[in-house]
This record gives C-alpha cells, structure tokens and sequence, in this order.
C-alpha cells in the first residue's frame, strides 16, 4: 500500500481558497520542497475547477491568488502555474492569470533574451 502525498490536493485547495496568514505560511513551505509540486498544482486546478463552478465568482480574489502565487512561487513552478492558468477559458482561470502575469513571476524566472 502507498502512501497518499502530503499534502493532498484537497487540503491545497482548501489552503488556496482561504489564503490567510497561516495558510500563506502552509503554502509557501510546500513550494520549498519540489516533491510537493504536484500536490501544490492539483490543489490549484481543484480550487480553480471549484471557483469555475460557483455561482458568484469572485475574480478580484482570483488575481489576488495568482498575484500572490507568481510573487512566492520559485522559478521551477511559474511555468506549471502559467500551464495551470491557460488550460481553461473560464473566467475563474482567465482571472488567476491576470494575476499571475501582473506578478511578473514568468519573466522574473525566464528572462527575455537580448539577442
């Protein structure tokens, strides 16, 4: 038997969709340790699938998160969060990217060449 990935996406997703202080704390521990990536990405398609779903979709908190994720995120994850932000048309992921290219994250990890 296998053990399940600590964290599991639910526990991400529900860490992404409060974002308080100690949440804030949670999740930029797991953006330290690679082996957790994949934790950290299901979480955010599941918070994004479950803002997608919603009623009322809040996008002023949505460029928040991805603001906050493209400013604490290190090099290796910004492209997997830009994957994340474009694999949807909906206004829940078309607000997440707007913040995450406000945040400056891909270009600050990948910087244009001058050539």
């Amino acid at each position: 038997m296998t053990a399940a990935p600590f964290p599991d996406r639910d526990t991400v997703a529900e860490k992404l969709s409060s974002l308080g202080d100690q949440d804030k704390a949670f999740l930029l521990l797991i953006m330290e340790n690679p082996a957790q990536d994949d934790s950290l990405v299901e979480g955010l398609h599941r918070h994004l699938d479950g803002a997608a779903a919603t009623r009322i979709l809040n996008t002023l908190k949505l460029e928040r998160l991805g603001e906050w994720l493209g400013t604490g995120a290190p090099p290796r994850l910004q492209i997997r969060l830009m994957e994340a932000a474009r694999s949807s048309q909906h206004p829940a992921y078309t607000a997440f990217k707007a913040g995450l290219i406000r945040s400056g994250g891909l270009e600050r990890a990948f910087p244009k060449s001058t050539v």
